[in-house]
């Protein structure tokens, strides 16, 4: 041995391998702060550090070697603080420790331990920074000290065994660091300790990736976890979370820089586990945030007993089992999640499980997106669930569902389904393209509030026995076989709905069912608007059946329904019963019905709106605010221009539209030819006073588009204020969207469009201004799929256009709809008339042009919509006067004179002034006093 003097107050003494006991004596005649540098080879020494000392491996690989025995190679005593420099110390069994921290602080650089562990205990402190660990039996490291810990750049391979055991009240902090090949768990954190890992890897193995118990805590951040024959992550117990430790905004923000309770990891990836990504059992509580747990041979979170798991923008993909599981009395929140590929379900819920999701994905899973037993309780929030043989959503026992904005799509058996005594409330729910809608035969209560269901294969809703169900202002369109489906022993409740070419019958009433459905809209249906099944009863108000493909209503045998103000327009027949049916009929009318037992309505309508017409057909627009005329057949384009042309007045407006169609065909003509076309808006303003025939213009506008292949069905949706506005925030943008995509395909027709944006506002609780967003975004999303017309009065849109830079980019063509002239007005008149079966005098066409002439042009004039009621007020006072005729003539019947015109409303003094031929006068009291004007 020899020595240097290395500092005025540290001395280097150097040792060689080839002496026996030299290091041991270099040890024994350091002073505190001295240096020990060893030439490169082999020492067979043990060693006990008492002091202050540096042992550096001088050019090349230093290993210590423990002679034999059970005694560790190196021992690091109490009050010691020892520095390691490239040295790696082998013990003399895999299964016992190689190196023993008894006390002392260590500071530990490259080598490593090549057999046996390394041990960590009571108050000693450690820091290793790229050092191998490799070797050991049982464990490759033991921890349980109360003095600091801190691992970085290290290895820790092949343990025969856990690879790092921690315990007691251990700090372990590991940065950078590699776990490989452990044959038991990588990590086993259990008692009090607490664990931080950075940018760590834990690898294959053998059994957890890492294994928590008691009431530990850890903090992962950025760290892998991979290939490990159980779970990646397993807690049996932890302590809990701070309450401070939100998920949902760690995402964005600087993770804690220690672990302070619970299990939380930030960015961190658990793959290929051969069974649960994470499991976590017991009074187990963790929180993981823009993590990834895939490729799993179990699922990717398993919540049970009384554990508590939440996740924040993490992805779980391609899992053997269900993706997410809850059961025992667990509570499982996740936001902003994604679960994509499971092969079984998305989300199983069983027990008295808690689960929130929201704002979440669940999709291409082999069994039902969700599925909830037991008494789980699932609260589900802007949840998109879908592409799935099976369900959406399915909840069997007593499982209880509350559903808020959930959108399912594509599944291969229903979007909804429920059973048992399962119950739900849900609200702006949307199932699309799925086998049924909502399937409900559970004895739970179901309460649907704004629910939609678009192309679905079979049923729109079905409400089976047992059910108990309130269904309020619902819509199904284009069902393939009934829209609602009430099966006996299901009570229930259903109003404001509107259904919407369903291929077979609107509504389905099975034999010895009563539901109560009042005001429920069914537009073409392929069958029947309402059929009620043999022995079938329910009360139906104040509903609306357009163009059904058979008769509106079918009654089986001894059926009893209840049926009040129930309007039937352009049918083949209003009523069919079959033996025995005794309904009782209320008010019913019936409106363009070939075979006809109801009367028709006190205020026709007709089926086709004439120009200048205003307005839906008799009954108006259905509950939710949107009325979709018919689709668009394959009609002929110069068909349609001679019907525009043929309509009355609206000059200027058929100018306009020719020439939007000749510029339309030249873009064709420009696209086939390979040419680049100009820019071209179809999207348009109609401004006009009301009854000037905007709407009629619009749906010849969609069909005409059609013909000309710039849209796929060319059909009508018109919308309002109220269709597109919420009541509450959140509501408005989902409910824009719907009533936009109804119009896919065709034209969305905004009446009153300036009332999204009064000229003096409406409130901090108006929620219009998001209705403009949404609208705006979706043009432009959809830009060549669905065109949007806005109407109004001429100075209301311009400030409408104006309110929203969005809009006047995209409104950049008006169209003036001038108020009609007197002539224009009475050859509406005549229209009506003879669509109706009614002729006109010379003398009464004198008499309408004088009243019209007459007519005041204030707030009560409605155009073409004064003409129809000037129309409908001849006729009544026609019937007033035929009537007094015991045996009237056809002519009789058919004419209107000019003494069925109506009086005007003015005053007395001017009515005197008026007087003579042209102007209509009172008729004389009858019976009944004096006809009152229209």
């Amino acid at each position: 041995m020899t020595t240097d003097q290395a500092a005025p107050d540290a001395t280097v003494h150097h040792v060689d391998s080839g002496r026996p006991g030299a290091l041991a004596g270099a040890l024994e005649a350091a002073a505190p702060g001295d240096e020990v540098r060893m030439a490169p080879g082999t020492y067979a020494e043990t060693l006990r550090v008492a002091r202050d000392v540096t042992l550096r491996a001088a050019d090349g690989g230093v290993t210590l070697t423990a002679p034999g025995g059970t005694t560790p190679a190196l021992e690091v005593l109490s009050g010691a603080r020892l520095t390691l420099d490239g040295v790696t110390v082998r013990g003399a069994a895999a299964d016992q420790p190689a190196v023993l921290l008894s006390g002392g602080s260590t500071h530990w650089h490259g080598g490593g331990t090549g057999i046996g562990r390394l041990e960590v205990l009571r108050d000693a402190a450690l820091t290793m920074t790229g050092a191998r660990l490799t070797g050991a039996a049982l464990a490759g490291a033991l921890i349980r000290t109360t003095g600091a810990v801190r691992l970085t750049d290290c290895v820790l391979e092949g343990a025969q065994g856990t690879g790092v055991v921690v315990g007691g009240d251990s700090r372990l902090e590991m940065t950078g660091s590699r776990i490989r090949g452990a044959t038991g768990s990588g990590v086993r954190v259990r008692d009090g300790a607490h664990v931080l890992l950075r940018d760590c890897l834990i690898d294959g193995a053998g059994r957890s990736g890492l294994l928590f118990e008691d009431r530990s805590a850890a903090l992962l951040v950025d760290c892998r976890v991979r290939d490990c024959d159980g779970e990646a992550v397993r807690v049996l117990d932890s302590s809990p979370v701070p309450r401070d430790a939100d998920p949902y905004e760690a995402v964005d923000a600087a993770a804690p820089a220690e672990a302070r309770g619970g299990l939380l990891l930030y960015g961190c990836e658990l793959s290929g586990a051969g069974a649960d990504a994470l499991h976590v059992a017991g009074a187990g509580d963790a929180v993981l945030a823009g993590c990834v747990l895939r490729d799993g041979g179990g699922s990717g979170a398993t919540v049970g007993e009384r554990a508590r798991v939440r996740l924040a923008d993490t992805r779980i993909v391609r899992t053997t089992s269900a993706a997410l599981t809850a059961h025992g009395t667990a509570r499982l929140e996740a936001r902003g999640t994604t679960v994509r590929g499971s092969a079984a379900n998305g989300l199983l819920a069983t027990g008295s499980a808690a689960v929130r999701l929201t704002d979440g994905e669940v999709t291409d899973c082999r069994f039902s997106a969700v599925h909830a037993g037991g008494a789980a309780e699932l609260t589900l929030t802007r949840l998109r669930a879908g592409h799935t043989p099976e369900h959406g959503l399915h909840a069997v026992a007593d499982a209880r569902l509350t559903l808020t904005e959930v959108h399912l799509t594509d599944c291969g058996m229903s979007g909804l389904d429920l059973s048992g005594a399962a119950s739900t409330e849900a609200a702006e729910l949307s199932v699309v393209r799925c086998r049924n809608g909502v399937v409900a035969g559970s004895g739970g209560p179901v309460r649907l509030t704004g629910c939609t269901v678009t192309d679905a294969e079979r049923a729109g809703f079905s409400f089976g026995p047992g059910g108990d169900v309130e269904l309020a202002g619902g819509r199904v369109l284009r069902a393939g076989t009934a829209g609602l489906v009430v099966q006996e022993g299901a009570t229930v409740r259903a109003r404001d709905v509107e259904i919407t070419e369903a291929a077979g019958s609107g509504l389905v009433v099975a034999a010895g069912a009563a539901p109560h459905l009042s005001r429920v809209r069914i537009v073409r249906a392929g069958k029947n608007g309402l059929i009620v099944d043999a022995k079938g009863a329910g009360v139906f108000e104040d509903c609306e059946i357009t163009a059904p493909g058979y008769p509106a209503v079918h009654l089986g045998e001894a059926a009893t329904p209840v049926l009040t103000r129930i309007r039937v327009q352009d049918a083949d027949a209003d009523l069919s019963t079959g033996t025995g049916a005794d309904p009782e009929v209320r008010d019913c009318v019936s409106w363009q019905v070939k075979d006809a037992q109801w009367p028709a309505p006190l205020a026709p309508a007709t089926a086709t709106a004439t120009a200048g017409s205003g307005g839906s057909p008799a009954g108006g627009t259905p509950a939710g605010g949107t009325t979709t005329t018919a689709s668009a057949t394959e009609d002929d384009l110069d068909e349609l221009l001679a019907e525009l042309h043929q309509l009355i007045g609206l000059e200027r407006v058929k100018q306009d539209v020719a020439s939007l169609v000749k510029l339309m065909r030249m873009v064709q003509r420009r696209e086939a030819a390979g040419l680049a076309a100009p820019p071209l808006s179809r999207h348009l303003v109609f401004a006009g006073n009301p009854g000037t025939g905007k709407t009629t213009v619009a749906r010849l506008y969609g069909r005409i588009l059609a013909a000309v292949g710039l849209l796929e069905r060319g059909h009508l949706v018109e919308a309002d204020r109220s269709a597109l506005v919420g009541e509450y925030v959140g509501h408005t943008g989902p409910k824009t969207q719907r009533v936009f995509m109804e119009a896919m395909g065709g034209v969305l027709f905004i009446d009153e469009a300036y009332s999204l944006a009064p000229a003096h506002g409406s409130g901090g609780n108006d929620f219009a201004q998001e209705a403009i967003a949404t609208l705006v975004k979706l043009m432009e999303d959809h830009r060549d799929a669905v065109v949007v017309i806005v109407a109004g009065y001429p100075v209301e849109m311009e400030h409408f256009i104006d309110s929203n830079p969005g809009l006047a980019s995209r409104f950049n063509r008006t169209l003036l709809f001038e108020d009609y002239g007197t002539e224009d007005l009475v050859r509406i008149v005549e229209q009506h008339a003879a669509g109706h079966q009614y002729e006109l005098t010379d003398a009464a066409r004198a008499t309408l042009t004088g009243y019209f002439d007459h007519m005041p042009r204030d707030g009560r004039f409605g155009n073409g919509r004064s003409a129809r009621q000037t129309f409908q007020a001849m006729t009544e006072r026609q019937a007033y006067r035929v009537a007094e005729n015991d045996s009237p003539s056809e002519a009789e019947l058919r004419t209107l004179s000019e003494l069925d015109v109506p009086e005007l409303d003015i005053p007395e003094t001017s009515r005197t002034s008026l007087s003579g031929p042209g102007v209509p006068q009172p008729l004389p009291s009858g019976p009944g006093g004096p006809v009152s004007p229209a």
